[in-house]
This record gives structure tokens, sequence and C-alpha cells, in this order.
């Protein structure tokens, strides 16, 4: 027998998501999160909804207390046709069943568990001695990492451990790893790792991007300068003084070289006003980053930061000047590192070890929103998510990348949007978009979904290869 799912059983399934930080978790997950929240029927909050405590009522303690809250489960089979299609006249067409089964459990906010993996199941195509299941998607110990969709305990705590796919992730300050995603390459599926904490006036946080092989790792150190000089403060992260470093080991294919990069981050919050449910804050941040083993490469960044929360909206946006010189770059462990592994965007076509980054100026602007007709109190599914972040370089060159999500139609209807584009306004330049939709039908249970998008495959030459995907099929699950 399932249990009847409320909105707290929902939130099994989320991960988590800098700015001036008081958050005790990593910017941004929100797309991750989303994707798995989509397979869930919404229903039941509108059931709800016109009779929801306030959120001061829903946040008490009586009401959260995970001493108190029962385990939930979920149970969720897709089955979809799967067709991998080459682009440019490279490669073969492949056709595939892709049977993707999950089971999710949870107590309160404090533990998660998600388990399950797509199998593709090969129809034709492929070539001479082309095995029945996809030997792309297991031929490495990382692929493993595909069969914990998340393991997290904590919840959103300052202490807390999360396992599971990365996408949009942001160390701390972001500028060394801003929007990073470990599975952009199609043919790669690790398991990365965060870990949070905090003591006294210091708080840590620290990941790795595949948990069974050394490929990306780093950690951020924030102190909190209120705290030292004046004692505890009554609200937290006003001045803060941070220290990144990430290293590469160079292990995650292509030919790269092992590197590592540092960076020192001052924060202060020069505006903050809220209450009963809204907050408003503007916060100035500056910085210097560089190559420890090489003098002549570094970088400086200012800028402005906001955040805005009412009942309905969650706002964060950035805008930042940044110099770069000697090669180093903000944000290099950027949503294109895994594919620039292999090849660079732009008109050198070379792995990112051998590419040069010219010196110059940029100018980089983000924006996260969410919003909900009805509130965000207790809810991470919203009606209209949207990521986006551009930089603008002084010598022609524009990258972006973006992810548009909605819900509709008494949340029955979810559409998702997403794309990158690297080195526009140069030859060479790289473009991926992908789109997913889902329809609950007959009560909810049942629901059909398509996916449709390009790739970029890399092959055995160092070179990436253009392809193209397009999915349809159904799923069950005990949502509702």
């Amino acid at each position: 027998m399932f249990m009847r799912w409320s909105w707290v059983i929902v939130l099994l399934l989320l991960p988590g998501a800098g700015g001036a930080q008081e958050v005790a978790v990593p910017e941004d997950h929100d797309a991750t999160v989303r994707r798995l929240e989509e397979a869930i029927s919404a229903e039941f909050f509108g059931e709800e909804e016109e009779g929801a405590a306030p959120p001061e009522e829903e946040a008490s303690p009586s009401a959260t207390s995970d001493s108190m809250a029962p385990w939930t489960n979920l149970l969720r089979m897709d089955a979809a046709t799967l067709t991998l299609l080459p682009r440019r006249g490279a490669g073969t067409a492949e056709g595939f069943v892709q049977v993707e089964p999950m089971v999710a459990l949870g107590r309160g906010e404090s533990l998660r568990l998600i388990l399950g993996a797509p199998v593709r199941l090969r129809l034709w195509g492929g070539g001479e001695g082309a095995g029945l299941v996809r030997k792309e998607d297991w031929d490495t110990l990382s692929d493993w990492g595909q069969v914990v969709r998340l393991f997290m305990v904590g919840g959103d705590t300052p202490d807390s451990v999360w396992l599971g796919m990365m996408e949009g992730y942001s160390l701390l300050s972001g500028h060394l790893v801003r929007r990073y995603g470990n599975r952009v390459n199609p043919d790669s599926h690790p398991a990365g790792v965060i870990a949070t904490g905090t003591l006294g006036p210091v708080y840590a946080e620290a990941f790795a991007s595949d948990v069974l092989s050394a490929r990306l790792m780093g950690a951020e150190v924030a102190l909190d300068v209120q705290h030292v000089l004046f004692g505890r403060p009554s609200v937290p992260g006003r001045y803060t003084l941070a220290l990144s470093a990430v290293h590469d080991w160079g292990r995650g294919g292509g030919t790269p070289r092992p590197r590592t990069l540092a960076h020192l981050d001052v924060t202060a919050v020069v505006l903050r006003r809220g209450g009963k449910g809204q907050r408003l804050e503007a916060h100035l941040l500056g910085g210097w980053g560089g190559r420890p083993a090489e003098g002549g490469a570094w970088g400086a960044v200012a800028g402005v930061g906001v955040d805005a929360l009412t009942p309905t909206v969650d706002l964060r946006a950035r805008l930042e000047g940044r110099l770069q010189r000697g090669g180093f770059r903000q944000g290099v462990f950027g949503p294109d590192h895994e594919l620039a592994r292999f090849q660079v965007a732009g008109p050198a076509s070379v792995p990112l070890a051998e590419a040069s980054f010219p010196e110059g100026t940029s100018v980089y602007g983000e924006v996260i929103l969410g919003w909900d007709a009805v509130r965000l109190s207790g809810m991470r599914q919203r009606h209209l998510f949207l990521s986006l972040g551009v930089e603008a370089f002084s010598w022609g060159r524009v990258d972006m990348d973006g992810r548009v999500e909605a819900q509709l139609f008494h949340r029955n209807f979810s559409l998702g949007v997403g794309g990158l584009a690297t080195a526009m306004g140069q030859s060479g330049a790289r473009y991926l978009v992908s789109g997913e939709a889902r329809w609950r039908l007959l009560g909810g249970n049942l629901y059909a979904l398509g996916q449709g998008g390009t790739l970029l495959f890399p092959s055995p030459e160092g070179t990436l290869r253009p392809g193209a995907f397009a999915a349809l099929g159904l799923g069950v699950d005990n949502a509702r």
C-alpha cells in the first residue's frame, strides 16, 4: 500500500540551490530539482492551497519537525522510444527502447534517497558488434554513479551532504565554478558530491564532480568578518571574506593537463529589508583570482547583486565587470567545461589544455527567477522558472546559457526548454538546445512525455561529433 502524498512528500525530490552567502545549500540546482519534480503530480497542491496556512505558521517547529515526519516513498517507471540521430552527416542513426525505473524514499527535510537510471535497449543501428545495451552508458566506473539520482542528508541546514547529478552548480561566490554541469558529455554519467559545514564564523563548502574518479574538485571557505570582530550578529553574513580553490585532475577525457585555480572574494550587504515572508537584499562584491603556479595568469572582478523574495516571487540577479590576464578567466569551470576538455568552442578547435584565452575584459549578468501564482512557501515547483547567464567579452565573444520551465493547466502539463551558446560572434561557435514536456493523464498517475534536442558526442579522435535525440513515451507512478 502506498501512502497518499502531500506537499511534504513531494519535497523529498529536492537537492537544494550565492550572493551574500547566508544559505546553506549550493546555488543553483534548480534545473536538476525541477526535472525530478516534474515526474510528480502537483494536483494535490491545488486541493490544499486555498486553505493553506500562512508561511509563518507552516514554518513552526511542530509542523516541520523531522522527528515527527513519517517515511515517504515514490515508485515510478518510464518507457520511451529513443532515437539518436547524426547531424551534418557525422555518425550513424541508432534506435533504443529506454526504460527508466525510479524509487524514492525520504523522511521530512533531512533525509532523501532517489535511485534509478535509464537503461537503453537497442532496437536498430550501432554497426556490427553493437550490443543489446548501449555500452557508452556503462563502460566506465564513473557511469555507475548515475544509479544514485539523489542522496541527501541534512536538508537545508548548514551541515549537509548532497550526492547526485550536478547541473547549474556554482561554488558559493561562483567565480571559479559557475553554472557547471557534470553530465554535459552525453556519454558520461558521474555522480557528484557536495558537503557543507559551519564552525562559529566559518562556513565551508566542498565538492567533487565525480565520486568514483578524480576529475574536478574544490572548496570555498567563507569567514563572517562581523562575527569575528564584534561577536555573533543577529543576522549573519553581512560582511564576508572568502577563499576558494579548485583542482582539475585532468582525467575527464580529451587531453587535459592538471591545473589549480584560486580566488579571493569580499562581499558586503549594503541593503537588507524584510519581514513576514518578504526580503530584499543588495550587496557589493569584489575579488581577485589566479593560477598559483603561473604568476602572470590572474583576473579581477567587481559587481553588485540583488536578492528579492515575496510570497510568490524568488529573484536573484547579479551584474559584474571582469578583467582577465594571462589566460585566467572567471567561471572557467562552467556549463561548457566537460565538452571543452575535448574541443573548445571558437576558431581554435583544440582541446582545452592546448587553447589560449585572450586578455581583455567582460561583463557578466545572471538572473534566476521563480514565480508561482499561488505561493512559494513549502513548494519548490513553480508556475514559472527562469535561469539565464550571459557574458560578453571585449574582443567580440558572447557566452550564454539558460533554462525556462513552466507548469500549466493546474500543473498537469510541464514544459522545459534549455540552451547553451558558447563563443557566439566567432567562427566555430557552439550551440546546444533541449526540451522536455510531460502531460498528466487519467487523474495523474499516468503521464505522457516527450524529449528532444541536440548533443555533442566525443569521438575517439578527441573531437566532438554533432548529434540529436528524440524520445516519446509513457510513465506511471504513485504520486497521486
